[in-house]
């Protein structure tokens, strides 16, 4: 058997440092109707932005995500996106480039992952659009469990609540609500979510054409971040009942619910998952929540945001109330996610 070493990759590629680019000017190409790529300020853009009065989402962080964050450029969530280089963060001149090419009068919420990098250089970028003239929230996402600090990050890392805050918050920037609003949503939805992963696989980025650790097999890694680093402890490898038992524990005992709670469970793939295991893993999920109390009332399941081709998933638990349940509802059409229109 080959070593972790000397394993090829194989990915379909033309240069490893072009993948991002590349990528990019495909997303375009396959959804002009909805965003644009300014290949200059290595942004995305929702096609018909800035939209006067109406407050502008922005978010980012590193490529090796998809569709997170340019799939979610389009009507009700991002109006733009901020792709770094495979798992590196994005810089400051990306981020307000796209702050000013969908300002639209009313202000810009930056929606931003418990990455180090991440929030200095969005914090650099929010500084820079305030002296031109630009109201700018910034909201923090760090709904993991799993550490409390990692190579990444000081703090709890931002996973799968980005997904939901991106889309409740767009909602509540399409309904017409002002900077501060759309800000006190996307926070909302932060302090009542709780995401825990696993992984069964390593993860190869393309410019080091290696993974990044050796999961043997009949392993697996617990409390797993997006970055392919590996999680907090490793486990044998468990059956789907037990992997969704391990999660809703995580997330319930840190954030305890009352019975009766309407809640709206993600179960997210890691990129390596195929959609069967994603449902199969949730049925599971499901019967646990309902087992403890709380009635799953919304649902999302699927490979929203990824670490390349890992194999594993996470579960992300909000706890919905009636706004941002009506808010889940109202109508997006991106690239990755489209209901309503």
């Amino acid at each position: 058997m080959a070593s972790i070493a000397t394993t090829p990759m194989k990915k379909l590629l033309n240069d490893p440092a072009d993948v991002v680019r590349e990528s990019l000017r495909g997303l375009a190409a396959a959804h002009g109707d909805l965003l644009r790529y300014d290949a200059d300020a290595q942004i995305v853009v929702r096609a018909d932005a800035p939209r006067s009065g109406k407050v502008a989402l922005v978010s980012g962080g590193g490529s090796g995500h998809e569709p997170l964050h340019g799939g979610f450029v389009g009507l009700g969530m991002l109006d733009a996106a901020c792709p770094g280089e495979v798992f590196t963060s994005p810089v400051p001149e990306q981020m307000l480039a796209a702050t000013k090419a969908v300002d639209g009068g009313a202000g810009v919420v930056h929606i931003v992952k418990n990455y180090t990098g991440d929030v200095m250089n969005f914090k650099l970028a929010a500084e820079d659009a305030a002296d031109e003239g630009i109201a700018v929230e910034s909201v923090l996402i760090d709904d993991d469990v799993a550490v409390q600090d990692s190579l990444y990050t000081a703090g709890r890392r931002g996973v799968g609540a980005t997904v939901l805050a991106e889309k409740i918050a767009g909602a509540s920037s399409e309904r017409g609500d002002d900077v501060a609003a759309v800000a006190g949503v996307a926070r909302r939805v932060n302090e009542r979510s709780r995401s825990f992963g696993i992984a069964l696989s390593s993860c190869t980025p393309p410019a080091a054409g290696k993974p990044i650790f050796d999961l043997p097999d009949g392993e697996m890694e617990v409390g797993i971040g997006i970055h392919g680093e590996p999680g907090r402890r490793r486990e044998p490898l468990g059956t789907a009942a037990e992997i969704a038992g391990l999660m809703v524990e995580a997330v319930l005992s840190d954030r305890p619910l009352s019975s009766g709670a309407r809640v709206l469970p993600f179960v997210n793939g890691m990129g390596g998952t195929p959609q069967l295991e994603l449902y199969l893993l949730y049925g599971e999920v499901e019967k646990l929540l309902r087992d403890a109390g709380v009635e799953p009332v919304r649902r999302l399941v699927g490979s929203y945001i990824t670490s390349l081709e890992m194999a594993g998933a996470s579960l992300t638990l909000l706890e919905l109330d009636d706004e941002l349940e009506a808010l889940w509802d109202a109508p997006v059409h991106t690239a990755a996610l489209r209901w309503g229109v």
